[in-house]
């Protein structure tokens, strides 16, 4: 019989680490473009930082609750085992938490409106909002096919776009073609985390694209996904933002990666275990994405 997990571990679980590189990795892109600017204002990049991890954090524990309330986590669910689904976390519990967790991130929250005035007020509510509203409340995003949309947007084009914003107090053209690149790859984990639990979101009503439209279809916008990323590195090459021998060198190891992850997708007898290994490594996909892409505009001339 397996052994228990210590509670702690139940809690670090929760967080879902995996998905944590979709947080970091758009602060990263903007901060390295900030750099290269001469626009980069530290301190409020470590505030970007902390609030993105804060909000994904309560993302995933309210999607934790959420989806044991409407019975999307069950006995039949191939994924990690979640906190509250295993009995080891009592709802009331994961409530309460994620409640303290967005309390934090709207605090942080605060101090960014010393860079970024009243737009990162109405920016920041309204991703406290839709972290709760991703999968509760009585239009919930995940559970009419809209969660595909807000991880592109927020995870990629408001993070990067804000994140610059309280450096440079304005967003350009190679921010909106960073939170492109990144979006597009963080919302490819979300697309691995549906394709692998389609069967009992549909029992249990949670109509996310690969429910609503097929696999066929989820292959596709994965794919189109690591088109994008590509596509952003490029136009960051030709804006002259990044030297193009870099961005070769980026678009080589991209290619070469969304040939390796779409082989799994494809194949007709794809395992449980096989998605899980997806999901993490397109969660490492988004961060040696940014780390890669952050070190070619900080080493290119310019």
């Amino acid at each position: 019989m397996r052994a228990e997990l210590p509670l702690w571990r139940v809690w670090v679980g929760a967080t879902r680490p995996r998905t944590l590189p979709a947080a970091i990795a758009p602060v990263i892109l903007a901060t390295a473009l900030a750099g290269r600017d001469d626009t980069l204002v530290a301190p409020a990049a470590a505030a970007c930082l902390a609030f993105a991890l804060l909000v994904q954090v309560a993302t995933n524990f309210a999607n934790d609750y959420f989806d044991f309330v409407k019975g999307a986590d069950t006995a039949e669910r191939v994924g990690p085992a979640r906190a509250v689904a295993s009995g080891r976390v009592r709802p009331a519990t994961m409530r309460t938490v994620t409640g303290v967790v967005l309390l934090a991130a709207f605090v942080v929250g605060l101090s960014l409106l010393n860079y970024g005035g009243w737009p990162l007020l109405v920016i920041g509510v309204a991703s406290l909002v839709c972290a709760v509203a991703y999968t509760g409340g009585p239009y919930p995003l995940a559970y009419h096919g809209w969660g595909d949309v807000f991880v592109f947007g927020f995870f990629g084009l408001v993070a990067v776009g804000a994140t610059y914003y309280v450096q440079a107090g304005t967003v350009t053209l190679e921010a909106w073609l960073l939170g492109a690149g990144v979006g597009a790859l963080a919302t490819n984990i979300l697309i691995t985390n549906n394709y692998r639990d389609v069967e009992t979101d549909a029992r249990a009503g949670k109509r996310t694209t690969v429910v609503r439209f097929g696999r066929g279809f989820a292959r596709a916008q994965f794919l189109t996904g690591h088109a994008v990323a590509l596509l952003a590195v490029a136009g960051l090459a030709a804006r002259g933002v990044v030297a193009w021998e870099l961005a070769g060198a980026i678009l080589v190891w991209g290619v070469w990666e969304a040939r390796r992850q779409f082989r799994v997708l494809r194949r007709r007898s794809t395992t449980a275990a096989e998605l899980i290994a997806l999901l993490g490594r397109t969660g490492r996909q988004v961060a040696v994405y940014a780390g890669l892409l952050a070190a070619a505009m900080v080493w290119s001339p310019g």
